[in-house]
């Protein structure tokens, strides 16, 4: 019979770390998940081992996954010997990459990276090739549906529903016979993912910054990453609360979209005018940014740019009026309708997110439009020009009437100058 003491040295000898350096795929914190699971959880197909067999939902796409599998090893003439080499030889940095234990067997984990690659791998290639409508076999035609088409990408960037980006590189390189700086699979993936693919303003990302497909998703979205420093200020003061969009308003600042960029971190004020990026409001956005968001909590957390957005435009917007403002200036497009719900989401991106470091251009931004708002002269200005210049015929009626007062007043001091001279 083992003693206590024989029990803890074997379990004190077993112990690992549980995350290292390699780590990159996540289960979303318990606080922020369960805000709305929904947003993390794949809707039709689950990749990797996290959602596998969680989900009755996602059963159905199994078939399909199998299928485009074989399609692809069919396609490019692969032995299914060669894949299984190198996914068994690369398991143990496999489950490194995952930020909890697998319940899985070897044999299964191999399984699961077998037939999910695969699957993306020919649903990238199917998609990358120009007559896309006539590689559809007639038994798949359902994938190639709208609907699916979409669901399908939106649960590729989920940040729980990932394999690792060298994993799926790898496994492309040998079945295409290429040379491992070859890089038509990244360039595959760029195209798949096109849509975001716009804010990088064509910005080559390389396979080796990708850890997986929500990380490229944070990268197109960081052309420019700004510097960071410490979440206070020298002498000790949290980063300053910058007003709503309505009180900046109210205050004089001007609103423009920041046409000489397309990256999501350009917010530059300048005078009286706040430039910001463009950024379409659907769907889908709320989804990205919570899963962005997730992952810069967990892997980014002193390097949280996508998190610094978000939390710039949860100050801004406070009600359905702010959006209003924002949509009307052409900073915010609005394709959710409702301009509550859109103050909502944002409302809610932040909720249970810990912010250690803000980048420097926020921080300046932030304490700018704060001195702004209350410098007095502003607020006057302000003031005159929503009271006597909010339209051209007020404008011309307020010139107007401080030329007559004018006339009045050099009547009147020569009058005064007559009386003095009699």
């Amino acid at each position: 019979m083992m003693h206590a003491i024989d029990i803890i040295d074997a379990m004190l000898e077993g112990a690992e770390a549980p995350v290292t350096v390699e780590c990159c795929i996540y289960k979303v914190p318990f606080d922020i998940r369960r805000l709305k699971a929904g947003a993390y959880t794949p809707k039709v197909v689950s990749i990797g081992p996290f959602h596998h067999n969680r989900h009755p939902r996602l059963q159905n796409m199994e078939r399909h996954k199998l299928n485009y599998c074989k399609a692809f090893l069919q396609r490019t003439n692969t032995t299914s010997d060669t894949w299984i080499r190198y996914i068994e030889a690369v398991e143990n940095n496999v489950r490194r990459c995952y930020s909890e234990p697998l319940d899985f067997s070897k044999e299964e984990l191999v399984t699961i990276i077998f037939v999910d690659s695969g699957f993306i791998l020919e649903l990238f290639c199917r998609t990358g090739e120009e007559e896309e409508n006539e590689n559809w076999s007639n038994d798949d035609l359902y994938l190639s549906t709208p609907w699916l088409d979409s669901s399908i990408r939106q649960d590729l960037w989920l940040l729980e529903n990932q394999l690792p980006f060298f994993v799926l590189h790898q496994l492309f390189n040998k079945s295409s016979n290429r040379t491992p700086n070859d890089n038509l699979f990244v360039l595959l993936t760029v195209n798949y993912f096109g849509y975001y693919h716009s804010y990088s303003e064509g910005r080559f990302i390389h396979d080796s910054n990708i850890r997986h497909f929500t990380d490229l998703l944070r990268t197109f979205h960081l052309q420019h990453p700004p510097q960071t420093r410490p979440p206070r200020t020298v002498e000790g003061q949290l980063v300053p609360h910058p007003p709503s969009a309505s009180e900046l308003s109210e205050a004089g600042v001007r609103f423009k979209v920041n046409k000489k960029s397309k990256c999501l971190l350009d917010v530059l004020f300048s005078g009286r005018i706040l430039k910001i990026p463009q950024l379409k409001v659907e769907d889908r956005t709320e989804i990205l940014f919570r899963n962005m968001v997730a992952l810069e909590q967990c892997h980014y957390p002193y390097f949280s740019y996508i998190t610094d957005y978000v939390v710039f435009l949860d100050f801004l917007v406070n009600t359905s009026k702010d959006v209003d403002i924002l949509v009307q200036e052409g900073v915010l497009l609005n394709w959710l309708g409702d301009a509550d719900s859109v103050a909502n989401m944002f409302n809610g991106l932040c909720q249970n997110v810990v912010h250690p470091n803000v980048s420097w251009p926020y921080f300046d931004n932030a304490r700018d439009l704060n001195a702004f708002c209350r410098n007095r002269w502003n607020i006057l200005l302000s003031t005159l020009r929503l009271d006597y210049c909010k339209t051209p015929w007020k404008t011309a009626a307020t010139i107007g009437g401080i030329f007559l007062l004018f006339l009045s007043f050099v009547q009147t001091l020569c009058s005064v100058v007559q009386v003095i001279q009699q």
